[in-house]
């Protein structure tokens, strides 16, 4: 499976921002599903996890703020991303993980929250 994100940009602190992740293949409703991102100098890190029956789970960092959503009709993950801080600036990553055990990642967008 192909991951592509889009959505990514510069916002000001509280602002708002939503990115997408488009999944290539005809399976893409039995992926578990996530988001990653890695802040400025920092390892990657989990942000939130959606799973096939839209179970939700977030880092405590962003609960409240941000909000993970899958449409399967169009093979597309979203993360609504609200009241964002400079603390949320890193390149987001899209995470797709197989029931077979395959891990699948998209190249990246990159998110800049700054006045």
């Amino acid at each position: 499976v192909q991951l592509v994100e889009s959505g990514g940009g510069m916002v000001q602190p509280g602002g708002s921002l939503r990115l997408s992740c488009a999944a290539s293949g005809s399976t893409f409703s039995i992926y578990a599903m996530g988001w990653y991102r890695r802040p400025p100098g920092k390892q990657r890190e989990l942000v939130a996890t959606i799973t096939r029956g839209r179970g939700t789970n977030y880092a405590d960092s962003v609960k409240g703020r941000f909000t993970i959503s899958r449409d399967n009709a169009k093979n597309t993950m979203y993360l609504q991303m609200n009241s964002l801080n400079p603390e949320d600036t890193a390149v987001y990553y899209c995470n797709a993980i197989s029931p077979g055990g395959g891990n699948y990642w998209g190249q990246g967008t990159q998110v800049t929250v700054s006045s």
